[in-house]
């Protein structure tokens, strides 16, 4: 008897027709692409005060070198020279004038240039926040854990544990004017979200892991004085006159209250509005943020530096720092862990999220830019003195290893970069390149019907300029008598 085989079920598929297409995938993210125009124009503004103001870091850090190891007595003189208010409990030397109260000034802008990426920046996206804010916390994560395991094979103590986790972007981009290397607008907007994120967490570091006993009467002072300072803002009153003394009542409040001070510019950044109303050029915070940045890099930052720079570096001194726990987990946590950490960051970032990689870069270019993020000087230095408060000696040694480390980070940065340095100029030449003179890069107008017109109205021109020419010469061939045989 024969056996029955099982009749299979096929579904019919249904041909597609015209008017129902194949959905396409949806493309692919792309990391590190183009800026909209008026991001470019912003990043463009912010660097280049960070710039000059990174020269001029340099500049003072190598001062501070110079006078501490040539008249070393009268710099510890003069930084250690007191002066303030007593009463208020503000009587510090110039060295701690400059690091509670002109780095304010600094975190002040961080905390602007932060609430400005939230609502109008990179970070406003939850998607195109994840890189940054990924590539930031492991470039913040090795680095520590680099530190940590250094010291704890070499029996050394783990308090400097944050003093790598921290990137200078005003010494950065010095090192860039340095080289002459013009990167393009993606790679600099990336460096430059990557150290707001940054400063955010070393904010958030110094506030929760290096606040002593708190004063709960001053704290609440602060508090009120910035509740204060919100409903001024929030009823939109103006005056420089209002806000200026209020600002140093919050200061000298969060200073006696335990709190770190630089805290109080924070917080005061981050409640200036910097979302653009309609007829608005610039918002309040970014107005305020071009009037304040050159201050806080042309002024406050390079004399932090100045008083806090200025370390004895010797023989015996240079050889210590590779010999010392607590030093070499500084130099390895800026030069490797920053490096590891910010690429391994991005490149996982990416697998992630199934971003795809701006064709006209590669991943050496993310490599280059995570080496030179491993220049630490500023916050370093200052999370480097909170550390190892009330041992000289020891917070000189993490001075000289942040100087070492980032020294050499931005060596090891340099060489990557110039690797790539005529790629880098053709894509910021293209990127920059107006042949319309409309006062807007080319690149950002290829939709635009006027800017085509525009441009063939000039070719036309140079098409007649060149029948012309090839008309005179043809005149002027015809004129000359024949050439002999």
């Amino acid at each position: 008897m024969p056996v029955r085989r099982p009749r299979l079920e096929v579904s019919p598929v249904a041909p597609p027709t015209q008017d129902s297409p194949p959905t396409p995938a949806p493309p692919r993210r792309p990391l590190l692409g183009r800026l909209s125009l008026p991001e470019r124009n912003y990043v463009a503004e912010a660097l280049r005060t960070e710039t000059v103001g990174g020269v001029l870091l340099l500049v003072a850090a190598v001062a501070a070198l110079i006078w501490a190891n040539t008249f070393g007595g009268s710099y510890e003189q003069v930084s250690d020279f007191h002066f303030g208010l007593g009463a208020l409990g503000l009587d510090l030397s110039v060295a701690h004038w400059a690091a509670d109260g002109l780095l304010a000034v600094f975190f002040f802008v961080a905390g602007v240039e932060l609430k400005r990426e939230l609502v109008a920046g990179e970070l406003r996206d939850p998607k195109a926040a994840a890189l940054p804010v990924v590539a930031a916390l492991c470039g913040m994560a090795v680095p520590a854990l680099v530190y940590f395991f250094t010291t704890v094979i070499g029996g050394g103590s783990t308090d400097g544990w944050a003093v790598p986790t921290a990137t200078d972007i005003a010494f950065a981009l010095a090192v860039l004017a340095v080289i002459g290397t013009s990167l393009p607008s993606a790679l600099r907007a990336f460096l430059l979200t990557l150290a707001v994120v940054d400063d955010l967490f070393a904010i958030l570091i110094i506030a929760v892991f290096f606040t002593s006993d708190l004063n709960f009467l001053a704290l609440g002072g602060a508090v009120l004085g910035l509740v204060v300072f919100h409903l001024l803002l929030r009823f939109e009153v103006r005056g420089w006159y209002v806000y200026v003394p209020l600002a140093l009542v919050i200061w000298g409040l969060m200073y006696n209250s335990g709190v770190h001070a630089t805290i109080a510019g924070v917080a005061m950044g981050l409640m200036l509005r910097c979302s653009r109303r309609e007829g608005e050029k610039h918002s309040p915070g970014e107005h305020i943020e071009h009037l304040v940045r050159p201050l806080s890099a042309g002024i406050a930052v390079p004399l932090f530096a100045l008083f806090s720079a200025g370390v004895a570096l010797n023989g015996e001194a240079l050889a210590g720092v590779f010999t010392r726990p607590e030093t070499l987990g500084v130099v390895l946590g800026l030069v490797v862990g920053k490096t590891v950490g910010i690429f391994g960051g991005t490149y996982l970032a990416a697998r992630f999220t199934k971003a795809e990689l701006n064709k006209d870069l590669a991943w050496a270019d993310v490599l280059a830019l995570a080496s030179l993020a491993g220049i630490g000087f500023t916050v370093s230095l200052l999370i480097g003195e909170l550390a190892f408060e009330g041992d000289p000696e020891m917070v000189n040694a993490i001075k000289a290893a942040v100087l070492i480390g980032s020294l050499t980070a931005a060596l090891l940065a340099c060489v990557l970069l110039k690797l790539r340095v005529r790629k880098y100029k053709e894509l910021y030449e293209a990127e920059e390149l107006d042949e319309d003179e409309s006062g807007v890069p080319d690149v950002y107008e290829q939709d635009d019907p006027e800017y085509h017109l525009r441009m063939a109205a000039i070719h036309e021109r140079k098409a007649a300029e060149h029948r012309r020419l090839a008309e005179e010469r043809a005149g002027a061939a015809s004129d000359k008598p024949n050439s002999p045989a």
